[in-house]
């Protein structure tokens, strides 16, 4: 099949990000095409099929990774009845700790602690290392020469931004976390258990 008309062009990107297990990059999307379409047309397109996408249950966003289709926020609570296992929960400390990243970014685990007023437990950090949310971006250069943590572009693309910009002003960040349940063991304070 020749694809020669725009609405050829558009059929193979709608197609290719669908299709797609994580998001495309505008240069990754030129490749479908030879010749090259050029990224102003690509981008147009793209910009078309957002628009076609409209009031419907699925959206083309564009993340830092690139573009992709994902569910409507407003459906997912219908599609989350059909999963069998459920989403991980994350303790109050894991929360705060990636706060605090995501805000002030490079940190040090002596930077958190210092924000959160408690140790930070070693397994706190391998939890939000282990999901790709943050990576050790370089060190400090004082004594020790600690790590600086910062959030990763697996991150950004997770919570559906382009960048840390678009994350939600702080104020809105501590009523979410002043909503957040935090389950209390028999004999184990929840503030300074960080498990």
């Amino acid at each position: 099949m020749s694809v020669q008309t725009p609405e050829q062009f558009k059929l193979v990107l709608e197609t290719a990000l669908l299709a797609a297990s994580s998001p495309l990059r505008v240069s990754e999307l030129r490749q479908l095409f030879e010749p090259d379409p050029g990224g102003e047309l690509v981008r147009r397109l793209l910009a078309e099929l957002v628009e076609d996408w409209q009031g419907k249950g699925v959206e083309l966003v564009q993340t830092a990774g690139g573009w992709r289709f994902q569910t409507r926020l407003e459906y997912q609570v219908y599609l989350d009845r059909l999963k069998q296992e459920r989403p991980p929960r994350y303790s109050r400390a894991v929360l705060e700790t990636l706060a605090i990243i995501a805000y002030r970014q490079p940190v040090t685990r002596g930077d958190i602690e210092d924000i959160r007023g408690v140790v930070v437990s070693s397994s706190v950090l391998k939890t939000l290392e282990s999901r790709g949310w943050v990576d050790v971006v370089g060190y400090r250069d004082t004594p020790g020469r600690p790590g600086l943590y910062a959030t990763t572009r697996k991150f950004l693309e997770d919570l559906g931004l382009r960048s840390l910009t678009e994350l939600p002003p702080l104020t809105e960040i501590e009523r979410i976390m002043d909503l957040v349940e935090i389950p209390v063991s028999s004999g184990v304070n929840s503030e300074k258990s960080e498990a």
